[in-house]
């Protein structure tokens, strides 16, 4: 889509500072990549270094760094935000689809809006219903007594099993499956009993799972996550866990049951999250750090190692293994000390 500077600039929440606002917009591009026609952005600073020199006809920037722009500039608070909105502008998503394939499966007693797309492939089981405008890719399944809300997107090979409540306009990639069954074990003498997962998942509004994430239905209550979250790919989140509203989650972390995470948190790659905990809102938690306790106040969390050279981890990891017998022996010369300093005062 071909949009004007001037338009651009008032459709994304920025300021255009400089520049004709005439001018055409036709694609977007990174900053040193860029060309006639093309808009970027700057929003991380150790990508600076190429705005001196962009062959962009527009960059959207923080005030601050406008005078560094050799050319156009639109002026916004969170240039990233403007970014998205510009981006979702000058290439639209596709236009939606409507109708049943004929390779796909329905069984009966669904409710499937007209405005809806089933695509080659889909199964729906029976009692499913699927609101206005939901598009369900190529070789997705639905499980009987499902919803599915207005606007959601199911892309190709996704899972919905049986009695699972998806939210309005939910983006949901490629191979996640949601409401398999909580890994939920009885020991007998030695023996594993499975326990029947008699919950559910209920997913909120504008919510989006990244591809192979998998979300297990709750054991007797439902697994919850609320409006607004985000994952990304390949996450395990455990039966009745329950995610706070706009709380984002980045790949690869595993939440073990009953886990609770407050709003607004950010968890990053490669958390590990034991179960039965809960996490406070705000709560930003750094990649690959394992959280043990619960954590009741705002703030930033961390607890894994980061890369360093291997002959300094060697010579740290040996020292951290004799940790434990400096620390008796800090503790024997403390008592000793104390005492001693006994024996003087008395």
């Amino acid at each position: 889509m071909v949009l004007t500077l001037g338009k651009l600039a008032e459709q994304v929440g920025g300021e255009l500072q400089k520049g004709d606002p005439d001018c055409e917009i036709t694609a977007v591009a990174t900053l040193q990549n860029a060309g006639t026609g093309d808009i970027s952005f700057l929003s991380n600073p150790g990508y600076k270094k190429y705005l001196y020199k962009t062959q962009a006809s527009a960059v959207i920037l923080s005030p601050e760094n406008s005078a560094d722009c050799p050319t156009a500039v639109i002026a916004s608070s969170n240039p990233y935000v403007s970014y998205a909105r510009a981006a979702a502008l000058i290439v639209p998503a596709p236009s939606l689809k409507q109708g049943v394939h004929p390779g796909a499966a329905i069984e009966d007693d669904c409710e499937v809006d007209a405005s809806a797309w089933i695509g080659p492939g889909c199964i729906i089981e029976r009692g499913v219903v699927i609101d206005a405008g939901v598009q369900l890719d190529g070789g997705c399944f639905v499980g009987a007594g499902s919803v599915i809300g207005a606007h959601s997107h199911l892309h190709a090979n996704v899972v919905v099993c049986h009695d699972v409540s998806i939210g309005m306009r939910v983006n949901i990639y490629p191979g996640a499956v949601i409401g398999g069954d909580g890994f939920g074990l009885a020991n007998d003498d030695g023996k594993w009993v499975n326990v029947p997962q008699l919950g559910s998942v209920v997913v909120g509004d504008d919510v989006e799972i990244g591809s192979n994430t998998t979300i297990d239905r709750g054991a007797l209550e439902d697994t919850v996550l609320e409006e607004g979250v985000r994952l990304d790919n390949q996450i395990q989140v455990a039966h009745n866990v329950h995610i706070g509203a706009h709380t984002a989650i980045a790949g690869c972390t595993g939440i073990s049951g009953s886990a609770t995470i407050g709003k607004y948190c950010m968890i990053g790659g490669g958390v590990g999250i034991v179960g039965h905990l809960e996490i406070a809102d705000h709560v930003v938690v750094t990649g690959m750090s394992l959280v043990a306790r619960s954590i009741t106040e705002p703030g930033v969390y961390s607890s894994g190692v980061p890369a360093q050279d291997n002959v300094s981890w060697n010579r740290n990891y040996a020292r951290l293994r004799q940790l434990d017998k400096l620390a008796r022996r800090v503790q024997s010369l403390e008592r000793r000390l104390a005492g001693g300093k006994k024996q003087e005062n008395g």
